[in-house]
């Protein structure tokens, strides 16, 4: 029996990116951390910051108005601007 796999993206092909380099360490990094607004998605930040400081990195928390839609394109420039790192948080 066939299966079709539909893609939620909308996306006609596939695009494909390469990864960055990860860094070597977080000390003395600008670290964005992406709240999609899902419930608790905060408290799942709040404990990634916590352990980023500890490590010597600095943090920015960034936050979407809804997870249903992308990220609005001048908080993406924002984020892209100001950090080295992003961690977006996805929790229910």
């Amino acid at each position: 029996m066939a299966q079709t796999i539909l893609d939620p993206t909308g996306e006609q092909t596939v695009a494909e990116r390469a990864r960055l380099a990860r860094p070597a360490s977080l000390s003395g990094l600008t670290v964005g951390l992406l709240d999609i607004s899902k419930p608790r998605g905060d408290v799942f930040l709040d404990r990634i910051e916590q352990r980023l400081t500890e490590v010597g990195a600095k943090v920015k928390r960034y936050r979407k108005p809804t997870f249903a839609k992308p990220a609005p394109v001048d908080l993406r420039h924002q984020i892209a601007t100001e950090c080295q790192v992003v961690i977006e948080a996805l929790a229910d």
